[in-house]
């Protein structure tokens, strides 16, 4: 069992991995190895649903999958106002956002 210190470094590490700059991973479908189940999923609907060119999806909770960090790049995305870019992403992701607590979002065009 990890110490409670050792839960705040972890969560302090994903934290400020989200900090501008960000680092954008490039990834290919299948889901790359080394993700959560919940990143998996959302990582997964993702990619079907608008074939990103960018996409980084962190459980930035500390592992609990409450709270994620989603970065998406997509042509699906163009001439489309920011809000609505968000609302396709919310109703793609409607189901997990149910049980989440927050999400941070992020879209523009390649």
């Amino acid at each position: 069992m990890s110490s409670p210190f050792m839960f705040s470094v972890a969560l302090a590490r994903r934290i400020a991995r989200t900090r501008v700059p960000l680092y954008l991973r490039h990834y290919a479908a299948p889901p790359p190895s080394g993700l959560s189940d919940g990143e998996r999923t959302i990582y997964s609907k993702l990619t079907e649903r608008f074939s990103p060119s960018e996409l980084e999806v962190q459980d930035i909770s500390g592992g609990c999958g409450t709270f994620y960090h989603i970065v998406i790049a997509s042509e699906a995305f163009k001439g489309i106002p920011m809000i609505k870019q968000h609302r396709l992403v919310n109703e793609t992701l409607k189901k997990e956002i149910e049980g989440i607590h927050g999400l941070q979002l992020q879209t523009r065009t390649p």
